[in-house]
């Protein structure tokens, strides 16, 4: 959190006696220390508190304090209902530590900024955790945000957000069309989530628009994307036509990417470019590879065993039914990875074609 933000913590007269203003500089030193007969909790508050204390080594010994605390003081700390400011420090002061990250991301103390910091990390119990309170992920796109940038974020997880935000990717029917809602409350409830974007959002939902849109970094469709939340990329990769969604399949973060890949409006023709794609994440080719209706497209079989993005074990079944042309390509490309084209050579020999 930053440094000028204001923070207000609720102590007991007890500790507070020792983050007083008119405290004597002897006395918040001492407390500093961290030698006081205060329960874990308010120990850290006192010790948070003086680590912005004027006096420079106040604050640097308060701050050594609270972050060297004795592992079953700081167990407790970590779930206890103490202000969300200690928290948020202590989850970026033990970034590197599983088990108290765990103990964070467990505690509903916990501001949803830390939870986003949190979901970022290479853990993947945190991970979990984070994918796994609905409430959260849907008053802090940070979250989902910082879950789809990790790589840690799997395919059940993916599954979960999209179904917690209200998409299933398996079903046919896709969100309605804003300008279709009668009720104007809702309405005006959809443009307060869209926000300045809405009439440009909305043309993007209509797929048989005639409006030309730039694609190109730094054109106009492009730019919107970018601005535009998660939640909104989300669910314009659901909704929206196809140029959002030859960007969206691209997004950094996987669950958009996914969302996009798995729209309900998307056409074999894209999902064969998108498998053609060396551009897109391995997440979507894994989406494409389990799509058995756009599997019987010889051509997305050819695709998919030449992309390097394609899972090793998948893209060697699909090599066992490409023709000798394509597989004398692979034999010799330089793009894919070397079992490929082992593989492909290996039956183009059994076959007595080298």
């Amino acid at each position: 959190m930053a440094n000028t933000q204001k923070i207000r913590l609720e102590l007991s007269p007890e500790a507070g006696k020792y983050v007083r203003a008119d405290a004597p500089r002897e006395v918040r030193l001492m407390a500093a220390r961290g030698a006081l007969p205060l329960p874990p909790p308010e120990l850290a508050s006192v010790l948070f508190a003086l680590m912005h204390d004027a006096d420079a080594e106040v604050k640097a010994t308060a701050r050594d304090s609270l972050e060297t605390l004795p592992d079953g003081v700081m167990g407790s700390v970590l779930s206890a209902p103490i202000h969300a400011a200690v928290l948020d420090h202590l989850a970026r002061t033990f970034r590197g530590d599983e088990v108290r990250c765990e103990r964070i991301a467990l505690n509903p103390a916990a501001a949803d900024s830390t939870i986003a910091f949190l979901a970022g990390l290479p853990f993947k119990n945190v991970v979990e955790i984070a994918s796994n309170n609905q409430q959260r992920l849907l008053r802090c796109p940070a979250i989902v945000d910082s879950l789809g940038s990790n790589p840690l974020t799997g395919r059940s997880v993916i599954e979960r957000i999209l179904s917690f935000i209200g998409i299933d990717e398996r079903a046919d029917e896709a969100l309605p069309d804003p300008e279709s809602i009668d009720d104007e409350e809702a309405r005006e409830a959809l443009r307060a989530v869209l926000g300045e974007d809405f009439a440009a959002y909305h043309e993007l939902l209509i797929e048989d628009h005639e409006q030309e849109v730039d694609t190109d970094p730094g054109g106009s469709l492009y730019s919107l994307i970018q601005n535009m939340s998660v939640f909104q990329k989300i669910k314009l990769g659901r909704m929206g036509n196809k140029e959002a969604r030859s960007l969206l399949v691209r997004d950094r973060n996987k669950i958009v990417a996914i969302a996009a890949v798995s729209s309900p409006k998307i056409t074999e023709q894209e999902l064969l470019s998108i498998a053609q794609s060396r551009a897109v994440g391995e997440e979507v080719i894994r989406v494409i590879c389990r799509n058995k209706e756009a599997l019987r497209n010889y051509q997305m079989k050819v695709a998919l065993a030449t992309n390097p993005k394609t899972p090793q074990a998948t893209a060697m079944k699909f090599i066992n039914y490409l023709q000798d042309k394509e597989l004398q390509k692979l034999m010799k490309s330089k793009d894919v990875p070397t079992v490929i084209a082992t593989h492909a050579r290996r039956i183009l020999t059994r076959k007595g074609k080298l």
